[in-house]
């Protein structure tokens, strides 16, 4: 596939209880055919080269960056030549629009002056949860990019490959992961109650992902799909697997 497939590894973290040994994930994400991960971290800059030294001699690649402040997330970004950062703007459900807006429009400024893309991810329980959310969101922040979360949005009653075509030439990367049901007549204000995320083809809510991805292929996505499973029942590496062979299959 012309893309890179990775994973975002936060349910690999919630499972082991976090990542105890970067060289040991690499060498298992490298060996069900994965080419990186979406984060390389450092607790200083001069650790964050470490690990990416480490990504780099594997053979592997990271999307972006994750440090302690956002502004050294941007620089050790810029730094290593990558495309797009995360906002990092705290983003609860009760933090107003126009506020989170407003602090979104300088955060994608300061961005800017790195030369850098800031993509908002698109998350349940956050003030940038259903569609018309997000709508008004890229309409308010026209500098955003798109992180788009498929699973996200769909549970929030979103429309996936509708806004892939309206926000094909915004989007940053794309994260793939299925839904599984556990209590509908729980609400989204306690989503985690209500659903679990999974691997691709073990959800029940009817998540087209097959459809995404062709819509994608239709704009020549190029850039980074990733997997993210939040939830493991069962070592990572057997869903991460499953939904690698489904994306590459899709992807080819």
């Amino acid at each position: 596939m012309k893309n890179k497939l990775g994973v975002a590894d936060y349910g690999m973290d919630v499972w082991y209880g976090g990542c105890w040994n970067l060289e040991e994930r690499l060498e298992l994400l490298k060996g069900i055919g994965l080419d990186g991960i979406e984060w390389v971290k450092g607790a200083t800059e001069a650790d964050l080269i470490r690990n990416a030294a480490l990504f780099r001699s594997m053979g592997m690649d990271f999307a972006s960056c994750s440090m302690s402040t956002p502004e050294m997330t941007m620089r050790c970004a810029a730094a290593l030549g990558k495309e797009y950062i995360w906002i990092t703007v705290p983003c609860t459900r009760n933090i107003p629009f126009d506020d989170y807006c407003r602090r979104c429009n300088a955060f994608v400024d300061a961005a800017k002056r790195y030369n850098l893309k800031a993509a908002l991810h698109n998350h349940l329980g956050t003030c940038i949860e259903n569609q018309d959310e997000l709508d008004k969101f890229m309409e308010v922040v026209p500098g955003a990019a798109l992180l788009l979360d498929i699973a996200h949005l769909h549970a929030a009653g979103g429309d996936c490959v509708k806004t892939v075509q309206k926000y094909h030439d915004r989007l940053a990367a794309v994260h793939f992961k299925d839904i599984f049901y556990k209590d509908l007549n729980v609400g989204l204000d306690v989503w985690w109650d209500r659903l679990r995320f999974c691997e691709l083809g073990g959800g029940n809510a009817g998540l087209d992902y097959e459809a995404i991805a062709k819509e994608l292929q239709k704009y020549n996505y190029d850039k980074w799909v990733l997997i993210e499973h939040d939830t493991h029942l069962r070592a990572p590496e057997l869903d991460l697997k499953v939904s690698a062979d489904i994306l590459r299959g899709l992807f080819a």
